[in-house]
């Protein structure tokens, strides 16, 4: 059993990243006790569980991590303060914000991070599963996609691997009502990794350009589901998806719009966001989760 501390750079709210945590069923949240189970893998592909546990506070971020095999401390580090992205200064963002047509959504949602998907595969499979679906029916079809063909290590659910999604057929998928399609582009998506023609564990390395222009070659995958990869697997900072209705829906609400913006008009309100435009698509769609939990 091992356990270090942590310190990230405040502003940094880990109970708004347990809340958006908690809205996946998949997730191992207990909100009460700041904490998260997040699966891992060591550098051989072996599959493990390390804890995080908020012990400070939005001003004063501490993180305990902990987890069973030592030889596994090195690699749980490494991995959790990407994916909660510890070494990223949100002040920096929030000052940029304070000064455009964001600041009262900044100020509202200071110090919340964006936390990647905890595996580049998962969330490409995610991002497929998801496309134009509501997020409810969305969730049903990833957790039981999940809970079907992927794994439990310590009751924290992993996703299947794409050597063992390449090898179903797409009658599996279908009786989990998959459409037809979503079920050819989950499988053949998988395939093509399994393959090794698509190296989405070399990604980090790539250009946001050379992987947009790589995976919408894959029938299955447009600009959308990219861009969300890029954001969510990959966490590069300056992505806008304009085509998401979520999106369109959040800036319509936020400026007090009669009817979703045109292109045009998203183009318009997000010049002044840059270089952090994945933070203003984040806050926003976090700004219209929240009503939605509000009406629940």
């Amino acid at each position: 059993m091992w356990k270090v501390t942590i310190k990230a750079a405040p502003p940094y709210d880990f109970d708004r990243v347990l809340e958006r945590l908690s809205l996946d069923p998949l997730n191992k949240v207990d909100v009460h006790k700041r904490t998260v189970l997040v699966p891992l893998y060591s550098e051989k592909e072996e599959p493990f569980v390390a804890a995080v546990k908020a012990i400070g506070s939005k001003e004063n971020p501490v993180f305990e991590i902990s987890g069973e095999q030592d030889e596994q401390k090195e690699r749980a580090i490494h991995e959790l303060t990407r994916i909660f992205q510890w070494k990223n200064s949100l002040k920096t963002i929030q000052d940029h914000f304070l000064q455009t047509n964001l600041a009262p959504l900044f100020q509202e949602h200071e110090g919340t991070p964006l936390v990647l998907d905890f595996h580049p595969y998962a969330c490409l499979m995610k991002c497929i599963i998801h496309q134009q679906l509501n997020l409810s029916f969305a969730y049903q079809l990833t957790t039981a996609f999940v809970q079907t063909f992927g794994f439990q290590v310590d009751n924290v659910w992993f996703y299947p691997k794409p050597e063992t999604v390449s090898k179903l057929n797409y009658e599996d998928l279908r009786a989990l009502k998959f459409s037809m399609r979503k079920a050819e582009y989950v499988i053949d998506t998988s395939r093509l990794i399994a393959e090794g023609a698509l190296p989405i564990q070399a990604f980090h390395e790539w250009s946001d350009d050379d992987i947009m222009k790589k995976l919408v070659q894959v029938r299955g995958i447009g600009p959308w589901t990219v861009q969300n990869f890029l954001l969510f697997g990959l966490g590069r900072p300056n992505l806008f998806p304009a085509a998401d209705i979520g999106l369109q829906n959040a800036i319509k609400h936020y400026f007090q719009l009669e009817k979703k913006p045109t292109k045009e008009e998203m183009e318009n309100y997000s010049r002044e966001w840059a270089p952090y435009l994945s933070y203003a698509a984040f806050y926003l769609w976090r700004s219209i989760e929240k009503r939605r939990g509000e009406a629940k």
